[in-house]
C-alpha cells in the first residue's frame, strides 16, 4: 500500500511536488585519509559521518519525502556502533519530519546494514536476501515507486536483474542498486547497460563507483557517486541528488555539493615567472579563486585538500620546488578563513624553455626523454602513448604493493595519474640533465 507522506505548503497553503534524495557510497565508519595534523581531530566530522549529519539537514530544508541510500551505507561489519549512532540520530531526526528512509545493502555492508536495519527504527530496508522488493511512495498527488535489492553475500558474479522481471508499481518508478556495471566477471553484482534498459523503469540509482555519473531529468540513470572523498583520488564535488517529481515527469535531477571535505587538484602556471618566488603569488591567486567558487555554494565545504600541479614553462623548476617544500602549507588562511585549506601534495609538470620537438632530435638520453615526453602528451587513443603507460602501471602497481607503503592508502592509476607522474618525472630529470650539461660548459 502507499504510504502517505505529510503534506508540506507555504503560508497560503500551496503544496509542493514530491521530492525525493538519493545518496550513494556513505561508509560510515571509515574516516578520510591524508588529513594533516592540524585537521586530525576532526576527521569524524569532515568525513562520512560529517556528510550523513549535512545530508539530514538538508533534506529536512528541502522537506524531501524520501532519503534512498544506494549501498555501502556501512564501511564494514566492525563499525557497528559508529554506524549505529549515526544513522539513529539521522534516521530520528528525519522521521520528525515526516520522512522516509529507504536503503539497500551493497558489498561493504552485506552483513553489518540488514542488523543496523532491524535495531533503527524508520529504516526500511529494501531486497533483503538478493530478492528484489518494492515500495511506493505518495505525497501531494505524485507517487514514484522504488524498486531495491541487496547484496546477499560478499560476492555475487551474477546480475541480479538475470532471470526476474520487476513488475511496474504506481507512478514513476526508480531502481535503487549497488553493482558493477558494465564490468564483465566483476564479484560485485555485475550488470549490463541493457538490463537496465530493457528493466522498464524510469530510472536507475546506482551505488559502488565513487565518481558521480552525468545524471540528468533527461537520462535519470547511473552511479550517485560517494556522498563525500575518501582521499585525494576522488577530487570534485561530493553529495546527494535531489529529484522532483510533478505531473507523472521528473522535473528535476540536480546534484548537490554537500561534502564537509573538498578534493581538489588545482593547477597553477609557472609560465614568465622572473625568479622561484613568483610562484608563491601565482599560487595564491589560484587558491583565492577556488576560495571564492566554493564559499559561493549553498553549503560550502569546512576543508580542502588539494593536489596542486605547477604547469607551464620555465627553467626555474628547480628553484620553485626547493621553495615550495620548504614551505608551510598543510594550513593555509585564504580568503575569509571559513574554509581549511592544505596541500596534500605538490606535482611538478614543469617543462623547461626549451623545444622540446627540437630536442627530440638527439640521439642523447635527454633526446630519448623528450621524445617520451612527446609522446605522453599525444592524444589517449595513440597506440605508443597507451604502451607507455601501461608499462608504467605495471611497475608501479609492484612497487605499490610493497606493505611498507600501506599505510598510504590506495594508489590510484587511472591513465591520467600515471601519464601525470611519469610527466612529472621525466621532466624533473630532463632539467637536471640540462643542468648538468650547463655546469660542464
Amino acid at each position: 500500500m502507499p504510504h502517505p507522506a505529510p503534506r508540506r505548503g507555504g503560508a497560503t497553503g500551496e503544496t509542493t511536488p514530491m521530492r525525493l534524495m538519493a545518496v550513494g557510497d556513505l561508509h560510515l565508519g571509515r574516516n578520510p585519509s591524508r588529513l594533516p595534523d592540524f585537521l586530525s581531530g576532526r576527521a569524524g566530522d569532515l568525513g562520512p559521518a560529517g556528510a550523513w549529519r549535512r545530508i539530514v539537514e538538508a533534506a529536512v530544508a528541502d522537506e524531501v519525502h524520501a532519503v534512498l541510500l544506494a549501498g555501502d551505507v556501512v564501511e564494514g561489519a566492525t563499525d557497528f556502533f559508529e554506524a549505529y549512532r549515526e544513522l539513529a540520530a539521522g534516521i530520528r531526526r528525519l522521521s520528525e519530519a515526516g520522512i522516509r528512509v529507504l536503503g539497500v545493502a551493497g558489498n561493504h555492508d552485506v552483513h553489518v546494514l540488514p542488523r543496523l536495519a532491524d535495531q533503527v527504527a524508520g529504516f526500511e530496508l529494501l531486497g533483503r536476501g538478493g530478492k528484489w522488493e518494492s515500495v511506493t511512495l505518495e505525497a501531494d498527488g505524485s507517487r514514484a515507486t522504488v524498486h531495491g535489492w541487496s547484496f546477499e553475500a560478499d560476492a555475487v558474479r551474477t546480475s541480479p536483474l538475470a532471470g526476474p522481471r520487476l513488475e511496474r508499481g504506481p507512478g514513476l518508478n526508480f531502481g535503487l542498486l549497488h553493482c558493477d556495471l558494465d564490468v564483465t566477471g566483476s564479484r560485485y553484482a555485475p550488470v549490463r547497460s541493457r538490463e537496465l534498459e530493457g528493466a522498464g523503469l524510469d530510472g536507475w540509482l546506482l551505488g559502488h563507483i565513487h565518481v558521480p555519473g552525468p545524471l540528468t531529468a533527461e537520462r535519470p540513470s547511473g552511479y550517485l557517486g560517494a556522498a563525500t572523498g575518501l582521499d585525494p583520488g576522488e577530487p570534485g564535488p561530493r553529495g546527494p541528488w535531489r529529484i522532483g517529481i510533478g505531473g507523472g515527469a521528473i522535473t528535476s535531477f540536480e546534484h548537490l555539493p554537500l561534502a564537509p571535505l573538498h578534493w581538489d587538484a588545482l593547477p597553477v602556471d609557472l609560465t614568465g615567472i622572473a625568479e622561484p618566488e613568483d610562484a608563491r603569488s601565482r599560487l595564491l591567486e589560484a587558491l583565492e579563486a577556488l576560495d571564492r567558487d566554493l564559499s559561493a555554494r549553498a553549503h560550502p565545504p569546512e576543508a580542502a585538500g588539494l593536489r596542486v600541479r605547477l604547469t607551464g614553462r620555465t627553467d626555474l623548476r628547480s628553484g620553485v620546488e626547493a621553495l615550495l617544500d620548504a614551505e608551510a602549507t598543510d594550513d593555509l588562511h585564504v580568503g575569509n578563513g571559513r574554509i581549511a585549506y592544505f596541500v596534500e601534495t605538490f606535482r611538478y609538470g614543469l617543462a623547461p624553455e626549451i623545444d622540446l620537438a627540437t630536442m627530440a632530435e638527439r640521439t642523447d638520453p635527454p633526446g630519448l626523454l623528450a621524445r617520451r615526453l612527446r609522446c605522453l602528451a599525444r592524444p589517449e587513443d595513440d597506440p605508443e602513448r597507451r604502451d607507455l603507460i601501461e608499462n608504467a602501471r605495471r611497475e608501479l602497481a609492484q612497487v605499490a604493493a610493497d606493505p611498507v607503503w600501506r599505510p598510504l592508502g590506495d594508489l590510484t592509476l587511472t591513465d591520467e595519474e600515471v601519464a601525470a607522474r611519469l610527466t612529472e618525472a621525466g621532466l624533473a630529470l630532463l632539467d637536471g640533465l640540462r643542468t648538468q650539461d650547463r655546469e660542464r660548459e
